[in-house]
């Protein structure tokens, strides 16, 4: 992204954004609710237009994955239910259903409906969608809110996995530990504006030199005086 700005009616929402996600690295785009996070993967995903500045993603709308907070998922039908629509919309294999149950560790679940799912089974599903056509760039929009530690982690098992099979991945997170413990990259982001970028380690040493473990919320309150 360069120089993007977008506004909603006299409310402007993003104020001239820049970074570069490198091929391969999980990105972390740090903020709290209503900063413009969501916004911005709306942008990348071509379901927002621009009011200035260029963009650009290096894959088609067939080579992405999205997973967005609100999970969109069909409660009546099962897990593979769900994820067959979605082959057939990608035009995959059906056969990609039950590895994408299979790497997400719902295999077993398959014929569950997704009322009958927990939480983190829900978010691990639409991981599961995100991932059915094999994407190239994986777009996750706060994938462990309101998840348990121990879930959380699982998910973040998954989002590490992704990344050693190749794909691209852009989070979006307001958990800073998060973000140190999986991002190569992070972008601070508050009301709008990009306020920190670039490898966690190096923002905290920026910032306190004295710091042995990165600690960007501290850095983030510094910054913005507020808490992600």
């Amino acid at each position: 992204m360069q120089n993007i700005a977008k506004s909603f009616d006299s409310n402007k929402v993003l104020h001239d954004i820049n970074f570069d996600v490198k091929e391969g690295e999980i990105f972390g785009l740090l903020g709290p609710s209503g900063s413009g996070k969501t916004t911005i993967i709306n942008i990348l995903t071509k379901q927002l237009g621009i009011d200035s500045g260029i963009f650009s993603v290096d894959a088609t709308s067939f080579e992405m994955g999205l997973m967005l907070e609100e999970d969109g998922l069909y409660k009546r039908l099962t897990c593979a239910e769900n994820l067959n629509m979605f082959a057939t919309i990608y035009g995959v294999n059906k056969s990609a259903v039950d590895q994408s149950l299979k790497d997400v560790g719902l295999s077993d679940a398959k014929k569950q409906p997704v009322s009958k799912l927990s939480k983190g089974m829900r978010q691990r599903l639409a991981i599961a969608r995100a991932i059915i056509n094999n994407p190239k760039v994986v777009f996750l929009d706060e994938p462990t809110a309101n998840l348990d530690p121990v879930t959380a982690k699982e998910i973040h098992k998954l989002i590490v996995k992704l990344k050693e099979q190749g794909a691209t991945i852009f989070l979006t997170t307001h958990n800073m530990e998060e973000a140190v413990d999986l991002c190569t990259t992070v972008a601070l982001l508050n009301k709008g504006h990009i306020v920190e970028y670039g490898a966690p380690e190096e923002i905290c040493s920026r910032h306190d030199s004295y710091k042995t473990v990165p600690d960007l919320g501290a850095v983030f309150i510094k910054l913005t005086g507020v808490s992600a």
